[in-house]
């Protein structure tokens, strides 16, 4: 497990360019890199390093890199890595003083990428830059990583956090990570796989997820004026207690559907929703037609679209509208796969059905078609 320097300061102008006269001596903590802080930071977020963890984990906190044996009986083993963060959700929970579902919202945003080719997540590393280290604050950050990790059985191997006064408010924070997978070559998912009378199975998300903030909090929070600490009667809970909902982890729901039924490949539905993300594992002649009418999304993206009068394709290209991953199976396995995630506790429905294109040589764009409209929305 790589060590954490939270005093890596890559700030230009951070002290003053010329020597203090009169004055004490500069120092990096003048300049605002507090290594004491980082030391203490490291000191807390040691016990939740050490129980998101694997057996192929080598060594612990204080090596300049993470080290993981690559164990079990694979015969062609193929790697695979996503990066990403969690984006301007991060400026909700900043607003509210809560840090502790943010790092959950991280993990998920690129394990469930990973899964989407079948590949099992390993390892998760991480960087959080800050304006100041605060040791507590960045402790909760890096709990809900842990969390997030020990949901989706990946180790985190490790991370940076970096302190960046002069670049940073003193209070603001962005997170990243980069997971690390694995899959049998001949097990990898790729869209060659699907067929026409496939059945799209979707898997219902935990909210907004983390994606479309920028929307949210403009509608919300600067043209309706909401108070993210006010109860909002549709959530039965505050608005920023809503907004905050952490991402919904699925790598094990998906490692377990492929291990049950026929699944060609998944859809994570992130940015751009659920019409471009599907196409993406869509092949040329093919078409996924949904049914809109076999879901309600969440009353949060209801509220969004009616406060900001939000048109249905914006809503639809920006949210996940309440489907958070997708799964496309063999329709002879629909009833297994269905069982499995049911049993899971994931919710889940037939969303619709494969079929061949009218234009076989129609762009991607166009390989998945939304009809009707979606009841009680």
């Amino acid at each position: 497990m790589t060590e954490r320097d939270a005093a890596a300061d890559e700030t230009a102008g951070a002290a003053s360019t010329s020597a203090p006269v009169g004055g004490p001596p500069a120092s990096y903590a003048a300049a605002g890199v507090d290594i004491d802080a980082g030391e203490r930071a490291v000191e807390l977020i040691a016990p939740h390093a050490k129980r998101a963890s694997r057996p192929e984990v080598l060594g612990g906190i204080g090596g300049f890199s993470g080290l993981f044996a690559l164990k079990g009986n694979y015969r062609e083993p193929v790697l695979a890595a996503a990066s990403d963060g969690v984006g301007t959700k991060l400026a909700v929970a900043q607003a509210i003083d809560k840090h502790d579902t943010v790092g959950r919202d991280l993990v998920a945003m690129c394990v469930d990428d990973l899964v989407v080719c079948g590949a099992e997540p390993l390892f998760l590393q991480d960087y959080i830059a800050v304006g100041k280290v605060v040791p507590e604050t960045v402790a909760q950050i890096v709990a809900g990583i842990a969390d997030g990790c020990v949901e989706a059985g990946c180790a985190l191997l490790g991370g940076e956090t970096a302190e960046h006064p002069g670049l940073m408010q003193d209070n603001h924070y962005d997170l990243s990570a980069t997971a690390v997978g694995v899959v049998e070559a001949d097990n990898v998912l790729t869209p060659d796989r699907v067929r026409a009378g496939d059945v799209v199975i979707g898997m219902g998300s935990s909210g907004l997820h983390s994606n479309g903030y920028s929307l949210a909090r403009k509608v919300l929070l600067e043209w309706g004026h909401m108070d993210l600490f006010g109860h909002v009667e549709e959530f039965g809970r505050s608005l920023g207690e809503e907004l905050l909902e952490p991402t919904r982890i699925y790598a094990r729901d998906c490692l377990a559907l492929i291990a049950e039924a026929d699944v060609r490949t998944f859809a994570h539905i992130t940015g751009g929703g659920l019409a471009e993300n599907l196409a993406r594992v869509i092949p040329q002649g093919l078409v996924a037609e949904l049914e809109r009418n076999t879901w309600t999304p969440a009353p949060i993206f209801a509220l969004i679209a009616q406060r900001g009068r939000v048109e249905q394709v914006e809503m639809e290209r920006t949210f996940n509208m309440g489907v958070g991953m997708v799964a496309v199976v063999a329709p002879e396995d629909t009833d297994r796969a269905q069982a499995v995630l049911t049993a899971r506790h994931v919710d889940n429905w037939v969303l619709g059905t494969v079929k061949r294109a009218n234009d076989p040589k129609a762009d991607t764009l166009s390989r998945v078609t939304l009809v009707g409209e979606h009841p009680r929305f």
